[in-house]
């Protein structure tokens, strides 16, 4: 008999175990959506290694990738590559920013590449060796156009001794050339890390500019995630993506009314490109 009442009890504590998980689940379920994916754009397989996106206008985005010195324009409206335009050899090539005519594609190295009229037939190509390529074990992923102050963002991955923080750099357009400093640095310390675990921190692989915010959207490709700044590099919100829906995103950009378009590489399904909403504070 004390076996049977045992019994009864273990079943009775084990069904209302599997209540209180359900009722949890459901309150997860409840939470609101950090993002929402809006459209989706499948890539053709030259660009399965894309690592960097800027948008030009009229429904069109300029795609480079990792290994080709080529600028894609894909359009949106009909999902077709519609212009390959060949700037260089191979290379490890990691994004790109447009200024007015003239495209910026950024080495790793820290070595830009400027296309002087790309979209015309015959754009002059010149090589500018950016201060930052000294800087010991370079890894620069990031770049993008900020017309009003006259330069480009560089955001830095990895270099030697930073496994605390990451670099945001100024280059200005006409020299090519940094201050001594960085413009700001995103530290590992700030409150908004907490919760990321600490080999999970924080990766720079992308940075754009808010058309009408103007803050700072930083990518992490590597653990995917987008970390939102002020102009003076505080931050403000840190968003998760899931690897399921963002499997390897290296290129960020805007429409002038704001929207956000994230670049994934090829993974376990093509490359795309994803129209994203975030659930902001």
């Amino acid at each position: 008999m004390k076996k049977v009442i045992f019994g009864i009890l273990v079943l009775i504590g084990t069904l209302s175990m599997i209540s209180a998980c359900k009722g949890k689940a459901s309150e997860l379920e409840r939470e609101p959506l950090k993002y929402k994916i809006l459209e989706k754009w499948d890539l053709p397989e030259a660009l399965n290694e894309v690592s960097g996106i800027a948008w030009i206008g009229e429904d069109r985005i300029a795609c480079v990738q990792d290994e080709d010195g080529i600028i894609f324009i894909y359009n949106l409206k009909n999902s077709r590559v519609e212009k390959e335009i060949k700037f260089g050899s191979g290379g490890d090539y990691e994004g790109i920013a447009i200024v007015g005519k003239d495209a910026y594609v950024l080495r790793s190295d820290g070595i830009i590449i400027v296309i002087s009229g790309f979209m015309k037939e015959d754009p002059q190509v010149q090589k500018h060796v950016t201060n930052l390529n000294r800087l010991p074990g370079i890894n620069i992923e990031g770049i993008c156009a900020d017309p009003a102050n006259n330069r480009l963002l560089l955001a830095v991955k990895d270099r030697k001794g930073s496994s605390q923080q990451k670099e945001i750099y100024a280059i200005d357009i006409i020299q090519k050339a940094s201050a001594s400093g960085p413009l700001f640095t995103v530290n590992f310390s700030d409150p908004i890390f907490q919760k990321v675990k600490e080999k999970e921190k924080f990766s720079p692989g992308e940075i754009n500019i808010h058309p009408e915010r103007g803050e700072y959207y930083i990518l992490d490709g590597t653990r995917p995630k987008i970390l939102i700044t002020e102009q003076d590099g505080t931050p403000k919100e840190l968003f998760i993506l899931t690897p399921e829906e963002f499997g390897n995103p290296e290129g960020l950009t805007f429409n002038p009314e704001g929207d956000l378009y994230i670049s994934n590489e090829a993974e376990n399904a093509p490359a795309n490109i994803l129209k994203v909403v975030l659930n902001r504070k």
